[in-house]
């Protein structure tokens, strides 16, 4: 029998959940050459998505990848997120929401993750920003901040 993975029924009931409570899902994502995301809002090779109802248009929580459009300073821009790249999804307000374990990469993934990790640290060095909520900081830890 095939082993039918869980992650994106957890997935789909956290954003079902956050959706019937008001609160606005968020999708923390581990950028990989096979994610399609904005490349000059990933920080230190992540990225964390407002996938709420108001955000996004045309949100397809599928078995594999998760799909939306969604607008970065005004341009709509196509998203596409494998399953393997979603390190959790949760509620902004609360921060409650599921987190999963790391899944092993390939050596050419894990490359091409590196690159994305370098340009984006280098992006926030010269632009003279700090890493947005839930990115991961020097140590290996994960940082959340409420910002109102």
């Amino acid at each position: 029998m095939k082993d039918i993975p869980t992650k994106p029924y957890f997935i789909r009931a956290i954003y079902e959940w956050c959706s019937d409570s008001g609160f606005t899902p968020y999708l923390s994502v581990k950028v990989d050459g096979q994610t399609r995301v904005p490349r000059e809002h990933v920080k230190d090779g992540e990225i964390v998505l407002n996938i709420g109802h108001d955000a996004t248009r045309h949100l397809t929580l599928g078995s594999d990848v998760i799909q939306f459009s969604a607008r970065f300073n005004g341009v709509s821009r196509e998203m596409s997120v494998p399953m393997s790249a979603v390190i959790g999804i949760f509620a902004k307000e609360t921060m409650q929401g599921m987190f999963f374990p790391p899944e092993t990469q390939t050596s050419a993934t894990q490359a091409e993750t590196d690159e994305v990790k370098k340009e984006g640290a280098d992006q926030a060095i010269t632009q003279g920003v700090s890493p947005p909520a839930g990115a991961a900081i020097p140590g290996g830890k994960r940082r959340f901040q409420v910002v109102k």
